[in-house]
This record gives C-alpha cells, sequence and structure tokens, in this order.
C-alpha cells in the first residue's frame, strides 16, 4: 500500500506548524511584522527548506515590512533551527531559508480588479436599463441620455 504523503511533506508541514508558533513566541525583533508561514518545502535530501512567509498590513506597508522581515529571519534562521531541532526529533534539521510570499497581495489584487469588472459592469446594465425603459416609454434619448428636444415638444411647438 502506497503512502498518502512522503516523508519530505510529512516534515515540511510539521515544520511549517512549529515555525509558525516559534516565530511568534521566540523570535523578540521589533522590527519583525506581523509574520504568517504559508508553507514549506523541503528538498528530496532533507538538507534545505524554504519557508514562504506573508506579512499582515495595508499594500505599501507590505512591501517594505516584506524586506526587512525576511532579512531578520534569514539571520535568525540558525536560531530557530536550533529550537525547530529540540522540538522535532530528527537526526539532521534542515537549513532554514525565508522567501516572502506575495499570493496573498496578488490574490486582493485580482479581487479588487474583479470586483471593479463586476461594478463597471452593473453600471453599463444600469445605462442600458434607463435606454430600454425610455424606448419602452417612447421618448428617445442621444449618448448623453437626454431627451431629444424635437420629440418632447407639445403639440408641435418649437
Amino acid at each position: 500500500m502506497a503512502r498518502e504523503f512522503s516523508r519530505a511533506q510529512r516534515i515540511a508541514e510539521q515544520l511549517q506548524r512549529e515555525l509558525a508558533q516559534l516565530i511568534q513566541q521566540d523570535v523578540k525583533d521589533p522590527r519583525l511584522g506581523l509574520v504568517t508561514v504559508n508553507g514549506a518545502k523541503i528538498s528530496r535530501d532533507l538538507s534545505y527548506a524554504d519557508i514562504y512567509i506573508t506579512v499582515m498590513g495595508s499594500y505599501e506597508e507590505v512591501q517594505a515590512q516584506a524586506e526587512v522581515s525576511v532579512k531578520i529571519l534569514n539571520r535568525a534562521s540558525g536560531f530557530l533551527r536550533g529550537r525547530v531541532a529540540q522540538l522535532i526529533k530528527m537526526r539532521a534539521v534542515p537549513q532554514l531559508r525565508f522567501h516572502y510570499d506575495n499570493s496573498v497581495v496578488r490574490g486582493n489584487y485580482m479581487a479588487s480588479l474583479i470586483e471593479q469588472a463586476v461594478s463597471e459592469d452593473h453600471l453599463r446594465q444600469d445605462e442600458r436599463g434607463d435606454l430600454d425603459a425610455d424606448v419602452e416609454t417612447g421618448v428617445e434619448t442621444d449618448a448623453s441620455g437626454l431627451a431629444d428636444a424635437a420629440d418632447t415638444t407639445r403639440d408641435g411647438e418649437v
């Protein structure tokens, strides 16, 4: 019977959980922002672990804070590796390399584009709805939505 997950995947999941707690509790650098560990990938020989993080905040803050947070965590990788070795029973703990994961920021950007397109579509439908209503009442409108003066005069008066 084949295993559902490889050993590297199981270690990556455990490493992700442990690092998320360690970063919150043990890394005391005040420059470190609100960091979330999104994922971990471990090399086949278990010698390196790429840890992907995100930073919470507004778009402008995130860009600046992400670089600082990655540098801080890469400098603290030896300390974190030692703490992980105490928590996880392994012969050799992989070297930790931290990377910024911009998928959350890109996802928010894509969601805002979709929201913008939907709102523009609703505006166009509302404009078409107004035109359709005018056609039903017999009033013709020009491109700006104003009724033609010749069609709205009463009793042929100009």
